[in-house]
C-alpha cells in the first residue's frame, strides 16, 4: 500500500474468476479457449476476405472492417487476464496496469457502439436514398468517421482512470471480474465518488445512450421506407440486408445495458449473475459478429467460399 497521510492506494487488485466454481476453472477454460478462438480466427477472416474481394470495398464493408478491428482488441484486451485466472490462478493485477486494461476496454466497447450507429446511417442512407448512396458515403467520408469515433472514444473517457487514481481505496481489493471495469474499481473506494458516478453516468448516456436512441430511430426511419416499396419481395430483400446489422445490435446493447445496471442497481445480485453477465459483454459479440455476418451477408460468405476453393486447388 502506499501512505500519504490519510491517502491510501492499493498497489495492485485481485481479480475474480467464476465465483464459487474456482476448482472447475481448467474445465471452465475450455468453452472460454473456443470462444476466444472464434473471435479471433473470425474477425482476421472478416478483414482478411474485405481486403482482398474488390467488390467489397464499399462503405458497408468498411464498417464492418472497424467492427472486426474493435472486437479483436476487445478480446486482446481481456484474454490474458482471464486465461492467465482460469490456467495459472494468476489473479494478481497492478493498479496502473489495471486502470490501462480499464481504458481500453471502455474506449473499445464505446468504439463498438458507434461503428453500429455508423453501420446504422449505412443501411439508412442505402434503402432510403440508393441512388445518392456512393456519392454522399465516400471513401473518405468513412475514414473521417472512423477517425471521429476514435477520437470521441479516446476524449471522453480520458479523465476516467485520473479520477480513479485521485480516490482513496480500502482495505479492500478484490474486482468482481477478471478484467477492470470502472464501476468495480470505483466500488472499492472509501472516499466519495459522487463525481465519479456522475461522469461516468453522463459519458455514457451521452455517447451509448445517445447511439442507440439514433440506432432505434435510423430503423424506425428504414421501416417507413420499406413500408412505402411497391411489393412485398422489395420489402424483404430490403429487411433482409439489415438482419445481421440487427442481431449484431442486440447482442452489444443488451448485455452492457444489463451490465451497467448491475454494477450501479444491482446490489443484491448473485455474483454469478453479475460475473456471467460480464463475460457474456465482452465475449460473446465478438465471437458471434463474424458468425452472424458469414451467415446472413451473401457477398461475404461467397467470397469465403472461393477464397475456400482457391486454396484447395
Amino acid at each position: 500500500w502506499e501512505f500519504n497521510g490519510s491517502f491510501y492506494q492499493p498497489s495492485a487488485f485481485l481479480m475474480m474468476g467464476i465465483p464459487g466454481l474456482e476448482a472447475l476453472h481448467h474445465w471452465i477454460s475450455i468453452p472460454f479457449c473456443a470462444l476466444y478462438l472464434i473471435a479471433l480466427l473470425g474477425n482476421c477472416m472478416i478483414l482478411f476476405i474485405i481486403k482482398k474481394t474488390q467488390s467489397l470495398h464499399q462503405p458497408m464493408y468498411y464498417f464492418l472492417s472497424m467492427l472486426a478491428v474493435t472486437d479483436l482488441g476487445l478480446v486482446l484486451c481481456t484474454l490474458p487476464t482471464t486465461l492467465g485466472i482460469f490456467w495459472f490462478n494468476m489473479r494478481r493485477i497492478g493498479f496502473d496496469a489495471c486502470l490501462t486494461q480499464m481504458y481500453f476496454i471502455h474506449i473499445l466497447s464505446f468504439i463498438e457502439s458507434s461503428v453500429l450507429l455508423a453501420m446504422a446511417f449505412d443501411r439508412f442512407i442505402a434503402i432510403s436514398h440508393p441512388l445518392r448512396h456512393p456519392s454522399i458515403l465516400t471513401k473518405m467520408t468513412v475514414i473521417k468517421i472512423g477517425l471521429a469515433i476514435i477520437l470521441r472514444g479516446m476524449v471522453s473517457l480520458l479523465p476516467i482512470p485520473f479520477l480513479l487514481k485521485r480516490l482513496t481505496y480500502c482495505r479492500k481489493t478484490e474486482l468482481s471480474h477478471s478484467f477492470c471495469f470502472h464501476p468495480d474499481i470505483m466500488n472499492l473506494a472509501c472516499a466519495d465518488t459522487k463525481v465519479n458516478d456522475f461522469y461516468g453516468m453522463i459519458i455514457l448516456l451521452s455517447t451509448v445512450g445517445m447511439d442507440f436512441i439514433f440506432i432505434v430511430l435510423s430503423y424506425i426511419l428504414i421501416i417507413k421506407t420499406v413500408i412505402s416499396l411497391a411489393t412485398k419481395e422489395e420489402c424483404l430483400k430490403a429487411l433482409n440486408t439489415c438482419i445481421s446489422h440487427i442481431c449484431a445490435v442486440l447482442v452489444f446493447f443488451i448485455p452492457m445495458i444489463g451490465l451497467s445496471m448491475i454494477h450501479r442497481f444491482g446490489k443484491n445480485v448473485s455474483p454469478l449473475v453479475n460475473t456471467l453477465v460480464a463475460y457474456t459483454y465482452l465475449i460473446i459479440p465478438p465471437a458471434l459478429n463474424p458468425i452472424i455476418y458469414s451467415i446472413k451477408s451473401s457477398h461475404i460468405r461467397e467470397a469465403l467460399l472461393r477464397a475456400l476453393r482457391r486454396k484447395s486447388e
